[in-house]
């Protein structure tokens, strides 16, 4: 039986260092975090299977995945590609009610940045930092009109988010984030489109591990016009 608030708080905790990388998940033990049957947690995992937020395989049942550079450069590479053409067509379609959107989730992720790049132990800004920055690379693409966009862009985005999830919780890059935030931002208001795309380009670049290069970036941008 289907439950979607165990399958969401799954998906969350996958997503946020509830789990170590490679680590089994048995939905035995699982069944009493949450007072429900076994087959109901097999039923969320197999669900998260089909994201790519948990590996299955017959005999050895449900893991969370390795950690993996060859994965996040290409979650990366997708990623740069979806939300550069789904933030072009975002300015495109938008207009003022999507640039006041954007100004106004910018404001809210900048503030939780500043915050934790100057606290001696951000903590407990890591939930509000993890839902803030979704929400802005979610609004770039917001208003590209495409749900299949969207949707791709989501599912990448989590296992990205699932690759990182421990790497990220130093902070040693919150300075360039909010530098490369603002700079996307920015770029995406004036309308200009070559350099969003490079912003974006540039704010994830340092995850693809020189597996895809810039000119790889340009000619996908290239092809997609």
């Amino acid at each position: 039986m289907f439950d979607r608030d165990i399958y969401t708080d799954l998906q969350h905790r996958l997503i946020t260092n509830d789990f170590d990388h490679g680590e089994k998940l048995r939905a035995e033990q699982m069944k009493r975090d949450y007072g429900c049957s076994a087959s109901t947690v097999r039923e969320a995992l197999f669900r998260l299977s089909t994201e790519g937020l948990v590996d299955f395989q017959e005999q050895r049942g449900f893991r969370v995945p390795e950690k993996s550079a060859a994965v996040l450069a290409e979650l990366t590479h997708i990623r740069i590609l979806l939300e550069g053409e789904g933030t072009v067509l975002s300015i495109r379609q938008g207009g003022v009610a999507w640039e006041a959107r954007l100004t106004a989730v910018h404001h809210q992720l900048s503030h939780i940045e500043k915050r934790i790049h100057a606290s001696d132990d951000p903590s407990d800004l890591v939930p509000l930092w993890f839902q803030a920055e979704l929400e802005f690379h979610q609004t770039l693409i917001s208003a590209c009109e495409s749900a299949t966009l969207k949707a791709m862009h989501v599912q990448v985005y989590r296992r990205f988010r699932q690759q990182l999830m421990i790497a990220d919780r130093s902070f040693d890059f919150i300075s360039k984030n909010i530098q490369h935030h603002h700079a996307i931002m920015v770029a995406a208001l004036d309308g200009n489109e070559d350099l969003t795309r490079q912003k974006i380009h540039d704010h994830l670049a340092r995850h693809l591990g020189g597996a895809f290069s810039a000119q790889d970036i340009q000619r996908s941008k290239s092809s997609a016009m």
